[in-house]
């Protein structure tokens, strides 16, 4: 083989590899922009004194069935005060029960559980009985 046919089988070779390079980042771009972004913060609910409810934080969950659903957290907001309600994820809108409480409902892998009365002052979740 010539100099000449080596040169021009190094240059193939390395046009080639540089286009499978560009295939893997297109694929990986491509993966990128597919993937699902958290939900954005959602106003669920207000209550008496301008009192509202948000959901912020996001998990996905899945049932025993292979479903999917998004379970969320619970925020309370008042003016310029915000106050997470700890450990507490949801997959149903809470209930307002009075003027400082809510009732929320826990969600664990797709399936209601038990339900929480949430203190709107101290953002305290108690376990309802």
């Amino acid at each position: 083989m010539s100099r000449r046919h080596v040169a021009l089988c190094g240059l193939l070779s390395w046009v080639i590899a540089c286009d499978a390079k560009r295939d893997d980042d297109a694929v990986q771009s491509a993966a990128v922009d597919t993937a699902v972004s958290p939900p954005a913060d959602t106003l669920v609910g207000t209550a008496p004194g301008g009192v509202e409810i948000w959901f912020t934080l996001s998990r996905e969950g899945v049932a025993a069935d292979g479903s999917h659903c998004i379970d969320r957290t619970i925020e309370i907001r008042q003016g310029g005060s915000r106050v997470q309600v700890p450990l507490l994820y949801t997959g149903a809108v809470p209930e307002l029960v009075n003027d400082s409480t809510i009732r929320a409902r826990l969600s664990d892998r797709c399936a209601p559980g038990d339900a929480y009365l949430v203190d709107l002052r101290s953002g305290r979740p108690v376990r309802e009985r």
